[in-house]
Formats: C-alpha cells, structure tokens, sequence
C-alpha cells in the first residue's frame, strides 16, 4: 500500500467569493464619483437641499470606501503570504514526482511545533494529502495534487492582481471625495458669507 505524505495545499475558492462580493458593493453602491466642476449646478439637483445633507452623503460614501480598503488590504496580505506557500508546495511534489519510482526513502524534516522540527524518512509513494483549509485535507495522486495547486496559484495570482487594482480605484475616490467635500465645504462658507453681507446692507 502506498504511503501517503501530508503537505500544506491552499484552496482558493474563498477568495472569488471575496471577489465578488467587493464588485457587488461597487457597483450598488460605490459608483465611481466625479470632481465637481459646477458647485452650483451640483447644489441645484434633487437630493441636494443643504451642504450638511451633501457632506453627510460624501461622508458615508467615504466611510465605505474605508471598508472596502480595509477589505482588500487585508485580502492582499493573505495571498502574498499564501502564494509563496503554494509555490513551496508545488516545489515539493515536483521533488517527490523525481523520487517516487525510487526505492530509497526520502530524507526530509517536518515542523513539530514552532521552531522545532524533526527528521524523517519519507518511503517512495505516488500519493500526497493536501491541507485544504478548515481543517479539511484529502488524498491525492502525485499528478492531481500538481494540477490543483497550478490551479490554485493561477487563481491567487490573479486575484493579488484585481486586489491591487481595486486598491488602485479606491486610493482615487478617496482623492475625488476629499476634493468634492472641500469643494461643498468653501461653498457654503461662501454662501453664509454673501447672505451675512446681504443682511447687514439691509
């Protein structure tokens, strides 16, 4: 009976999740904002009545931009830390395809807790189990478990790419809100300041 090897393995089917929910949240309520050019043309629409009410709206809408950002960084984090992982892994079932037809054992050490690790020997086998995250692992053929982590890194990398570019994106609406609420803001100072002077000429 062959014997089996335990190496870590990533699934990276939460990420797309993650994925989808950030793009559900831009599009229904995170559209991509303007600079004013027109403070009172803006002021003018429906819904604008006062600049607290525009400054509140902006605020909001700056606040999910924060949680947003607070998502996708740590979203970012995770997978710069699980891509090298899966390559490390994919390094050792290449090793392991090389030395399976072999009939010496493999040498090897393992980690027993932190920062302490033992030596073992590993007997040729053509299977491996996968840690798959929530205390899930199953058993794979040497050939499955490369073609699920290839798999699995193709999916990382590209989602490490979407994370940076929807940071990209929030990094300018935040930029957009703070000049837009600036712009609010002189606004109605000058528009207490034309009234104050309107009353004292009365």
């Amino acid at each position: 009976m062959a014997v089996s090897c335990c190496v870590s393995g990533c699934s990276c089917g939460s990420l797309d999740a993650s994925r989808l929910f950030l793009n559900a949240a831009v599009a229904l309520s995170t559209s991509r904002l303007r600079e004013m050019e027109d403070v009172d043309a803006f002021m003018k629409q429906p819904g604008n009545e006062t600049a607290d009410v525009v400054l509140k709206k902006l605020d909001e809408q700056y606040q999910k931009y924060k949680f947003m950002e607070l998502n996708l960084s740590q979203k970012k984090r995770r997978l710069k830390c699980q891509i090298p992982e899966i390559k490390q892994t994919l390094e050792i079932l290449k090793h392991m395809q090389k030395k399976k037809d072999s009939t010496d054992p493999m040498e090897t050490r393992f980690l027993l807790a932190d920062n302490l690790y033992c030596k073992a020997s590993v007997p040729p086998t053509d299977k491996v189990c996968l840690w798959l995250g929530a205390n899930v692992m199953l058993e794979y053929d040497i050939d499955e478990a490369h073609t699920l982590l290839e798999k699995n890194l193709s999916t990382a990398t590209r989602n490490l790419d979407s994370a940076e570019e929807d940071l990209d994106f929030l990094r300018d609406q935040f930029t957009t809100t703070e000049v837009n609420m600036a712009r609010v803001y002189n606004w109605d100072v000058k528009r207490r300041n034309k009234e104050d002077r309107s009353k004292s000429t009365v």
